[in-house]
């Protein structure tokens, strides 16, 4: 039978490994510092300096409505911009990646981990329906990972001895 503290140590673990985003978010005590979003007629020079003064690495696109339309990203830009010259004129529209990958608050940690190595993206908007609630990031995955991780080591010793394989 596992002390009570190790039973914690071993719940926490699970809970991690099953935790969906809602509770990601209301663990990390994460607050909404209202979205940044860019519309699709925008100009990437706009979307640009929104990503630079906000140190953002992607923008939700929502239209008229504040439904998703797309997603902008560094990368986006990198490819899409610098590689065929004068950007000075180009909408976001013109870039933005239009088939994105979503999520929603009750997906796990799993699904949104696993949808960003399979789309090969870093940020992933969650959403409710075509409205974006926010977007999360690979760093705030791991960053969240990493202060899961903190706690389980500091009541690892907690644990009971296990004899060593021979």
């Amino acid at each position: 039978m596992l002390k009570p503290a190790a039973a914690s140590l071993f719940l926490i673990s699970q809970r991690r490994r099953h935790m969906n985003i809602r509770g990601m978010l209301k663990v990390t005590r994460f607050k909404s510092q209202g979205l940044l979003t860019v519309g699709p007629d925008e100009f990437v020079l706009a979307a640009i300096r929104k990503l630079s003064e906000n140190n953002k690495g992607a923008l939700p696109v929502c239209d008229d409505k504040d439904e998703l339309v797309g997603i902008i990203t560094e990368r986006d830009i990198i490819r899409k911009c610098f590689a065929g010259g004068d950007f000075t004129n180009k909408k976001v529209v013109d870039i933005m990646t239009k088939q994105v990958a979503i999520a929603t608050l009750d997906d796990d940690l799993d699904y949104a981990i696993n949808t960003m190595r399979k789309e090969k993206i870093r940020h992933l908007p969650i959403a409710e329906g075509k409205k974006v609630l926010g977007i999360i990031s690979m760093r705030d995955i791991l960053g969240f990972q990493y202060e899961e991780t903190k706690t389980e080591i500091k009541y690892m010793h907690l644990l009971p001895q296990r004899p060593a394989f021979k």
